[in-house]
């Protein structure tokens, strides 16, 4: 390998680690703006025509819906006191595409006397690469433990 194809393989894996390391970003952030309140932050992670299915409790099409869809949710009781843990995000690259999944616990706070609320599931993702940012495209929300009250 010469001089010049070592150094645009070596670029080619810079960007590549460059990538994932902003979709794993995206992973935190989902987590943070949601237990932050902040629905304008928590929109801003998706593409302008992002679709977002997390079961019943938020169904948005485009950044605008999911903003509008993220302030609901987040006034209620229950979100202001929640805290989100993400973990083992999965990522598969192509071009200016990706996939992933994620493994995610949200515990809310007690009620009085009671235990806390725990749900662990799964976020099955497609990601885009929009004005050269990665974003969320679509976002399927799956409870694997627990249950909606």
């Amino acid at each position: 390998m010469d001089r010049d194809e070592a150094l645009r393989d070596l670029a080619g894996r810079l960007g590549r680690l460059e990538d994932l390391d902003e979709i794993r970003r995206l992973y935190i952030d989902y987590g943070r703006h949601l237990d932050a309140g902040d629905p304008v932050a928590y929109a801003a992670l998706f593409s302008r025509d992002a679709k977002l299915r997390l079961g019943p409790v938020m169904r948005a099409d485009g950044r605008e819906e999911i903003e509008r869809a993220a302030a609901k949710v987040l006034r209620s009781e229950s979100a202001r006191k929640s805290v989100h843990v993400i973990a083992s995000p999965s990522i598969e690259l192509d071009g200016d595409t990706a996939s992933g999944e994620c493994v995610w616990a949200a515990v809310s706070g007690a009620a009085e006397g009671g235990a806390p609320g725990v749900l662990v599931g799964r976020h099955v993702d497609e990601f885009v690469r929009e004005d050269g940012r990665w974003r969320f495209a679509r976002r399927a929300g799956h409870i694997d433990v627990g249950a909606l009250g």
